[in-house]
């Protein structure tokens, strides 16, 4: 790809505007030096067709990611760069006004999740592996993600969707989502993207999940007045936020990290947060009370998608996932389990999500009755003769079969913390 001309180098690039088709306003901003955003100028503006649209976020991400290129590379003249991708390039406009927003704080120079408008782009294409996560930095799913991939640039999108079209439009190599915790159970979104996308699941990362009270700094806890959290968090902790004598109101919010960075925002002196301690240090708030969690023993489990399956093996353990719809009949569920059990394979999950397509069926007498997709876990590779005779009888009762991945299982050896007596 070509880089922008000279003349780039006498623009004002921390906030600069692209024009567009008609009704389009797209703005790149740079946050920090390694960080990139892409967003619209006016959504409720946003006329054109939807190619243009796409068009127009891809030419967009082109001219970002050239100014990246090497100095090598050659130069179009003062018109700058013809195309990108094949796309007619825009013209270049810097925007008055660009210092709108020095006064914020400098902790709270973090990338912005994806949003909608963000997920036609090109990739910035490097070689460190890009993860997109759910929620702000400080997430527990950016830990996740560091986990999986402690070296991977961690990319915070606003949406369960925006992360799975993350990795589908290449502007991020993998994605990591949880699926379940072992206090609140299934995260139900999670499980019917996975069948309205194409990703694999390729692994899994199990995390302990330890809560913590967060307020700005000065602040006592015996004068807060309301708290704010992802609404799995607040009932994870009701019971010690009650020993603790908080007569607080509870607040729902979309993401832990997320009420953090809200409360630093806006400078909230009587709003605690319940957030991981990461989310404590990068948004500059204290911790007034540790592992407030009820429950010791708080999991959740992530799931890695990937564009392409990974080859199942055989040499270490190995869990693969699936989900099915089963034919009309008598006992049918108990014949497809029963494939499993006759081999000797262990069930780790069965989960049952209405059947989207067809989720009531009439039957003869007028009698409605509900129909279901199911998911399945089970602890066998697609690499071992034993699953691949099982998913063969499993087929025969089925209507619909797909495998969502055959990947390792996480063994990593964990313990709860010690409650205080």
């Amino acid at each position: 790809m070509q880089s922008l001309n000279p003349l780039w180098n006498s623009i004002d690039k921390s906030m600069v505007r692209i024009a567009s088709p008609p009704g389009l306003g797209l703005t790149y901003q740079r946050s920090s030096p390694i960080r990139l955003s892409v967003k619209c100028v006016d959504p409720t503006n946003a006329g054109g067709t939807r190619h243009e649209w796409q068009s127009c976020c891809a030419i967009l991400a082109g001219k970002v990611a050239s100014l990246q290129q090497d100095s090598k590379n050659t130069y179009t003249g003062a018109a700058g760069i013809a195309s990108v991708n094949d796309h007619q390039t825009l013209e270049l406009v810097p925007m008055n006004g660009a210092g709108a927003g020095a006064g914020a704080k400098s902790s709270l120079a973090l990338p912005k999740p994806l949003s909608m408008a963000n997920v036609s782009a090109a990739p910035l294409h490097g070689s460190q592996l890009r993860v997109a996560y759910r929620g702000f930095p400080g997430a527990y799913s950016e830990t996740a993600a560091g986990k999986a991939y402690p070296n991977c640039e961690a990319i915070p999108c606003d949406q369960f969707e925006i992360a799975f079209q993350a990795v589908e439009h290449w502007i991020a190599d993998r994605a990591v989502l949880p699926v379940e915790n072992s206090h609140g159970g299934s995260i139900h979104r999670n499980y019917d993207l996975l069948l309205r996308h194409r990703l694999h699941i390729v692994g899994e990362v199990q995390l302990p999940v330890q809560h913590c009270l967060i307020a700005l700094p000065g602040v006592r806890i015996e004068h807060l007045t309301r708290i704010i959290s992802h609404p799995q968090a607040l009932s994870q902790c009701e019971n010690t936020l009650t020993k603790l004598g908080l007569n607080a109101t509870r607040e729902a919010f979309d993401d832990t990290a997320g009420a953090a960075e809200y409360i630093a925002t806006n400078n909230l002196r009587e709003t605690a947060a319940i957030a991981s301690s990461r989310a404590a240090e990068l948004y500059g708030l204290q911790i007034l009370a540790d592992g407030i969690q009820d429950d010791s023993c708080n999991l959740t489990r992530f799931v890695i998608l990937s564009r392409e399956p990974i080859i199942p093996r055989t040499d270490r353990p190995f869990k693969t996932s699936i989900a099915f719809a089963q034919e009309k009949g008598t006992n049918i569920l108990f014949k497809i389990l029963s494939s499993f059990a006759f081999r000797n394979i262990n069930l780790a999950k069965i989960e049952s999500r209405p059947h989207r397509n067809q989720p009531i069926t009439v039957a003869d007498v007028g009698s409605k009755n509900f129909e279901y997709m199911f998911y399945v876990d089970f602890e066998a590779s697609m690499a071992e003769e034993r699953a691949q005779n099982a998913m063969a009888e499993v087929q025969e009762f089925t209507s619909f079969l797909r495998v969502l991945g055959s990947y390792p299982m996480d063994m990593t050896p964990w313990k709860p913390a010690i409650e205080e007596s």
